[in-house]
């Protein structure tokens, strides 16, 4: 998980402001608060994140409503713990007071987006780079999925988890549950295209992925990444029948005819097709056709090497 930006913190800090300009009165405390917390920001932008935990420790002492005082003292506490060191009792503690502190923003924060935010970053303290205890992990992305049920992500970070217990049959139906809930989603077809990849199932792999390329017509990558896909196959597996071979070298050219259609000068499907006409050559029995493809693939070898010749100048601007 990515620690909030500066942005980020600054947006509280607005908030703030603007709470605080329709209030009358504040106890000392609820002073002392603000002002703790406003000294805290400035560290956490500036990414000292010791100085930072001390003054929003203060800050949720004085006043544990402040807006995200206790996500961002979590997160400040996860910035300082460093993967790897578990005999170091400060280190340690660094990470229980990180989880602690995700925890109450999750639970008390008036923000839902401070909350769904907190719940995430709790299911990646408890993942491999940090604690590696996914039992945790699992309830967590339920209560994310209960709160946000038509958000995908949240599904892919179900389905991680299942995946790295070996429960990949759960891993798949939380995969087609988010297709479910976001079926015009590119990345849901993407993610699960992904899922059968790792599972060694090719033809799996690639429906999701023509219709991550279909729902993005005028995308020419969604098409160009179909193309790797069948070109890597073809080039790795040996044990491919020739006639299987080449259904998937021809499948892989229309997919890379249909991103030069979007875009003539993408370096990258040019560099592809190149390659897939040379694979398509050497299966070719036919000397003549042989040439023909072998001098197809040159002339578009070429174009890619002078459109990346003149983008290296600044003659043109290459692929997209």
């Amino acid at each position: 998980m990515k620690r909030f930006t500066a942005v980020s913190a600054a947006a509280v800090i607005v908030g703030l402001a603007v709470g605080a300009a329709g209030c009358g009165k504040y106890s000392f405390s609820s002073l002392r608060a603000r002002k703790a917390y406003l000294e805290a920001n400035d560290l956490y932008r500036a990414q000292d994140w010791r100085q930072a935990a001390e003054r929003y420790e203060v800050a949720a002492a004085n006043d544990p409503t402040l807006p995200g005082v206790h996500f961002f003292l979590g997160n400040s506490y996860d910035n300082l713990y460093k993967p790897g060191r578990p005999d170091d009792p400060e280190n340690q503690a660094f990470i229980e007071k990180a989880i602690q502190n995700y925890q109450k923003s999750a639970e008390s924060d008036t923000d839902p987006l401070m909350r769904q935010r907190a719940m995430e970053y709790l299911v990646a303290a408890y993942g491999p780079d940090k604690l590696n205890d996914p039992s945790q992990q699992e309830p967590i992305v339920k209560r994310l999925i209960a709160a946000s049920p038509n958000e995908p992500t949240n599904y892919f970070a179900l389905s991680k988890i299942y995946q790295d217990a070996g429960r990949y049959e759960e891993a798949e139906q939380a995969l087609l549950k988010a297709k479910e809930v976001k079926p015009n989603d590119p990345t849901v077809y993407t993610t699960l295209s992904q899922f059968y990849n790792s599972q060694g199932d090719f033809e799996r792999t690639m429906e999701p992925l023509q219709q991550a390329a279909n729902l993005t017509p005028d995308n020419p990558q969604g098409f160009h990444l179909v193309a790797t896909y069948y070109e890597e196959k073809v080039r790795k597996d040996h044990r491919l029948p020739p006639a299987q071979a080449k259904e998937y070298i021809q499948k892989a050219i229309e997919a890379e005819d249909k991103a030069l259609s979007l875009n003539p000068d993408y370096t990258d499907a040019l560099i592809y097709k190149n390659i897939l006409l040379r694979h398509q050559a050497r299966l070719e029995t036919d000397r003549d056709r042989q040439a023909a493809l072998i001098k197809e693939a040159d002339q578009l070898r070429d174009k890619a090497m002078e459109l990346n010749r003149k983008k290296a100048t600044g003659q043109g601007t290459g692929s997209r």
